[in-house]
């Protein structure tokens, strides 16, 4: 029982180790079994035809693999320094996690943070209709394309439709067309805002 659990840990203590494997280690003339990957000389990283090529190597053979890895083989001095920077690889920018990410306060601009926390609902309540009815994002870009307010109506909003079909239709503004793109967003706005619980 012991012996077994001892080899189970020795086996376990190598990371990446392909068990009871049937190939034999890609070095010319060694005998052991290949149980390590590494890449094939050619580069074994991923491309866009799919990953590259392996090859397998004995426990032996992927240390002596290992040891000869450089991270910084083919970097300028600048690239290095870059990369041993505490802050080496943050300096891209990241996805916001929250569609409302930008909507938030910043501590740094209150001394107390409940005044924080009331303007980022003081914010959110500014958003809101005041009959209650929701409005999507793509809404609130609508309206704010057609010129209307976050409580516009019905009434209101084919108000505004009529007048911009007019402005901007050939047929109504003697024949100008250099308006198809506004004419265009505008129908598409109203195609949006006229089917939405809020116009109903």
């Amino acid at each position: 029982m012991n012996e077994d659990f001892a080899a189970r840990r020795t086996r376990a203590r190598f990371h990446g180790r392909i068990e009871n494997s049937e190939r034999r280690c890609a070095e010319p003339g060694c005998e052991a079994p290949g149980e390590f990957r590494a890449p094939a000389r050619s580069g074994g990283s991923s491309g866009a035809d799919g990953p590259g090529e392996w090859r397998y190597l004995c426990l032996d053979h992927i240390r002596a693999f290992n040891s000869g890895y450089n991270f910084f083989a083919g970097m300028s001095t600048e690239e290095i320094e870059a990369q041993q920077t505490p802050y080496g690889g943050w300096d891209r920018e990241t996805r916001a996690f929250s569609p409302n990410a930008g909507a938030a306060p910043r501590w740094a601009d209150y001394t107390d943070p409940l005044d924080a926390i009331g303007a980022r609902f003081a914010r959110r309540a500014e958003q809101e209709r005041t009959d209650g009815r929701p409005l999507s994002d793509g809404d609130r870009r609508a309206l704010k394309l057609l010129g209307l307010d976050k409580d516009a109506d019905r009434r209101a909003l084919r108000t505004r439709y009529a007048e911009l079909l007019r402005r901007y239709h050939p047929d109504k503004n003697g024949g100008d067309r250099t308006h198809e793109k506004a004419l265009q967003d505008v129908i598409s706005a109203y195609t949006q805002l006229k089917g939405r619980p809020a116009f109903a």
